[in-house]
């Protein structure tokens, strides 16, 4: 039977000073992580400032806890010395679990990478809290903003290729040959990939999906261009021109 004396070891000094240590690395874990997350959240991103708060707060309750192993159960366990090495690795594990949910899949379309990414990065940033590393964790949570912004333009403004995901779905005895067709596109500034082609055939009408890379996005044609143009053949009955995120 638990005694009243036993019962007020919990909120004796050493007991309280060690909560209040860890409750301000949680509240200070969830600032960061709702930090990282604001920019999630601002583009409407399905995890925003809530998730990123909770996860890595999570990670630095679980984290820092194991170094207060002398007062667990009122100090009444003996003396341990846990391996904080494998709760970091439960945790990680963990993370990755919830990291898969966010990552969808679309035909050629892979989305929510950069989500999944930054949600590991936010339990990462939440065991350093936990160890007590407190300025490599400002560090982390401030890299993760910049790259989710700033690298971000950077990456927009250095060259690169564009590539969509295209779907034509032709007249009856109106598709065209592969080489035609890779000819037109070329003409357009883009390179049909033959590896992403796929054809059928739906209601007496040839359905092609291929994906297209511009070699140049500021000489290519654009999006808004070819779709004019589709719009206007007589052999092309419906179309899509979908971006392709990886």
């Amino acid at each position: 039977m638990i005694s009243p004396q036993a019962l007020q070891l919990y909120w004796s000094g050493e007991f309280l000073a060690a909560n209040a240590f860890i409750g301000l690395n949680l509240l200070g874990a969830l600032l960061l992580g709702m930090a990282v997350g604001y920019e999630r959240s601002f583009n409407g991103r399905a995890a925003g400032m809530r998730t990123y708060g909770l996860v890595c707060m999570a990670s630095t309750a679980l984290t820092i806890f194991v170094g207060f192993a002398p007062l667990w159960y009122g100090g009444a366990m003996p003396a341990t010395a846990p391996d904080a090495t494998r709760i970091v690795q439960g945790v990680v594990t963990g993370i990755g679990f919830l990291c898969a949910g966010v990552i969808v899949k679309d035909g050629l379309n892979i989305s929510g990478l950069t989500t999944a990414a930054s949600i590991w990065a936010a339990s990462a940033i939440g065991v350093l809290l936990g160890v007590g590393l407190y300025a490599a964790a400002l560090v982390l949570a401030g890299l993760c903003m910049l790259s989710m912004t700033l690298v971000h333009e950077i990456e927009k403004a250095l060259p690169g290729r564009t590539s969509f995901d295209v779907t034509l779905t032709f007249r009856p005895q109106a598709a065209p040959q592969f080489a035609e067709l890779a000819d037109t596109a070329l003409r357009h500034g883009y390179r049909v990939q033959p590896a992403s082609f796929s054809f059928s055939f739906t209601d007496n009408h040839p359905v092609w999906r291929f994906c297209v890379v511009a070699l140049d996005r500021s000489r290519s044609t654009s999006p808004a261009q070819l779709a004019h143009e589709l719009a206007g053949s007589e052999e092309v009955a419906r179309f899509s021109i979908v971006p392709v995120r990886h």
